[in-house]
């Protein structure tokens, strides 16, 4: 088989040959992750087989002979290998009944991975894809360095549709460079793979049906929000939950349709897509948006605060869903267990809330995501419930949901059980210090409401307290323009004056300053000042990004922005000039306090160089926004 491509390794990896079999894993059970027109693939382990494994896909002799000569070459019968075989499963099914399948034989002993794929029709015949046969080998070379071979069988005939059967060179130049890194990372997640629970097959054919039925949200979407993130998010986790409901119905032998609550429901987009599919169910959120009249009189949507107590338990309701339900997702496994023994959940946590206020880490061996989710995992089987962990495909950093479809209790011992949940909260209303109805009031994390009204037999949940009806915006934007300017001058003049020459700045290169870390910058500032940002969503962090035109945070350090750059400034090198009459609604910081003015001439700067060169806009703006540099 001809070597096409190699790549070698960075010296002294000593993740091999361990961490080319975990890299072969991640292409093997997750190439979606590598190629994104790919959903994912079903795969069926074959065991230990010999070299007549790949005869039942070879009906030509001449070829048989070339591929069984290639497979078995060096290879003792004392050394079996490893056969899978996984179903590609695309994004857009553009095969019809067809499946595009692959026998990977494994040799562990020559440290080598053979693909050959081949297609399945719908009454179960196949025909082997006899040109895109080819092979991935780790080679320890000189003793001291390791490298990847790409081999083909014969890569003159080598077919590509770029979905099931991608192209020689991106194997080469995609593909075998993301084996290498991973190799040498060898890093395992701490959760579990996407798609666990689910036909992942299926998956992809309803993502692909509701995604164009309800595309046309993303035009219309009325609200602040991204409609590109969260209509095709709430796509994805509808998706999730009808396939998983669909396979929950199959299991049991269920006809009816599940209902559902969703708990904190926001913009009312997902409970809208799961009552247009046929689940009865309603959503209840603490603020009505503006989105929720778009939906009609069938998507049932409550403005309505949640207390935790018996006011709000759902004995009728199949499902209670969390969709980024924040202070109430700890509850949410013990609402559903209170509210009858066959109630089930579903819940994505987002932001860390304990039952009483913000959550508190306690391991620092964990992050604090995984040490969030084990929290809320450990909610749920003291609730009462069998827990699943998955992950979901939305773009979201946070995509781990927890699902309980099960108990671990039998209904007799429901008294039992109850006593578990009531003293495991109480232990951490203790744990939080709130005592009867003390409530916690930490202000930059826990959004209060001192004067809302408990709901008749809240007993269970005293002190938790929802948030405000009007949402408190909290990113910086409402402090005062000289308290910021003042913070702005004050770590600019830091920076600047890390690399000032001793001439005092008069040199003809343009003064970019240094870098600090943001703790670095934060020992800047007085402890009064610390204390008012932390009021803030974000705190010094965010005051910082909002004054973009000024700064450039990267990985954790703070740059003085240069606009020339590409890099800092996103743009090409080669500036256009300002269109003539072009708004100038702010002044250029730079021409104002840097030492040496703005690196841009005033008809490049999209900032006003002086009063003569503002042009402010004649419309009346619709939002009062801090007018942050």
């Amino acid at each position: 088989m001809p070597k096409l491509f190699d790549l070698k390794f960075p010296g002294g990896c000593k993740t091999l040959p361990e961490g080319f079999w975990s890299a072969v894993d991640v292409w093997i059970k997750k190439p979606h992750v590598v190629n994104k027109r790919v959903c994912g693939v079903k795969e069926t382990e074959g065991g230990h087989v010999g070299t007549e494994a790949v005869h039942f896909l070879l009906d030509d002799p001449e070829l048989s002979a070339q591929v069984f000569s290639f497979l078995s070459r060096e290879v003792s019968q004392d050394k079996p290998w490893t056969s899978s075989v996984r179903t590609i499963i695309p994004k857009v099914n553009c095969y019809g009944t067809t499946l595009h399948k692959e026998l990977i034989l494994r040799d562990f002993g020559r440290q080598r991975v053979t693909f050959l794929p081949f297609e399945e029709d719908s009454e179960g015949r196949v025909c082997l894809k006899r040109g895109n046969i080819y092979q991935i080998q780790l080679l320890h070379q000189d003793c001291e360095e390791w490298a990847l071979e790409l081999h083909a069988l014969t890569p003159d005939v080598w077919f590509s549709d770029g979905v099931a059967y991608p192209k020689l060179p991106w194997l080469s130049t995609d593909l075998l460079p993301k084996l290498v890194r991973w190799a040498t990372e060898c890093k395992s997640s701490e959760f579990k793979s996407t798609l666990s629970l689910l036909p992942v097959e299926k998956y992809s054919v309803m993502y692909q049906q509701l995604k164009e039925k309800y595309k046309a949200m993303v035009k219309v979407w009325p609200e602040v929000t991204d409609p590109e993130k969260f209509v095709y998010e709430d796509v994805a986790i509808a998706t999730y939950l009808l396939v998983l409901w669909a396979e929950e119905r199959a299991e049991k032998n269920l006809t009816a349709r599940q209902s559902f609550v969703d708990l904190g429901c926001g913009n009312g987009l997902l409970v809208h897509i799961l009552t247009n599919e046929g689940h009865p169910g309603k959503g209840i959120d603490v603020r009505k948006r503006k989105i929720w009249d778009m939906y009609g009189p069938q998507t049932l949507l409550e403005e309505k605060a949640i207390t935790p107590s018996e006011s709000f338990l759902f004995p009728g309701t199949d499902w209670l869903i969390g969709n980024h339900s924040d202070e109430l997702t700890p509850w949410i496994p013990v609402i559903a267990a209170r509210s009858s023994y066959s109630c089930r959940y579903f819940v994505l946590p987002c932001c860390f809330f304990d039952f009483y206020g913000k959550y508190q880490r306690r391991q620092c061996k964990k992050s604090q995501y995984k040490e969030y989710i084990d929290f809320i995992a450990d909610v749920s089987q003291v609730s009462g419930f069998n827990t699943e962990e998955d992950c979901l495909r939305i773009p979201s950093t946070k995509r781990v949901c927890l699902v309980g479809k099960s108990r671990n209790y039998q209904l007799p011992a429901e008294a039992d059980a109850e006593q578990r949940r009531a003293h495991y909260v109480e232990s951490r209303q203790a744990g939080s210090g709130v005592q009867g109805s003390d409530v916690r009031n930490d202000v930059d994390c826990f959004h209060g409401n001192k004067d809302t009204d408990r709901t008749p037999g809240s007993s269970w949940g005293a002190g938790f307290q929802p948030r405000e009806r009007v949402e408190t915006v909290r990113n910086c934007a409402a402090l005062p323009r000289d308290f910021v300017d003042g913070v702005v001058l004050r770590v600019a003049n830091v920076l600047l004056g890390m690399t000032e020459d001793d001439d005092g700045g008069s040199s003809s290169e343009w003064n970019r300053g240094g870098s600090l870390s943001v703790s670095e910058v934060a020992g800047l500032l007085e402890q009064e000042t610390l204390q008012l940002l932390k009021k803030e969503c974000g705190g010094l962090q965010t005051l910082l990004k909002n004054n973009h035109q000024v700064f450039r945070v990267e990985g954790g350090r703070v740059h003085i922005r240069d606009w020339r750059d590409r890099k800092s400034s996103r743009v090409d090198t080669k500036r256009k000039p300002v269109a003539p009459g072009a708004l100038k609604t702010r002044p250029c910081w730079f021409y104002d306090h840097h030492p040496q003015r703005c690196p841009l001439q005033a008809e490049h700067c999209a900032f006003a160089h002086g009063p003569d060169d503002l042009r402010p806009s004649t419309k009346p703006r619709k939002k009062i926004k801090n007018d942050a540099l």
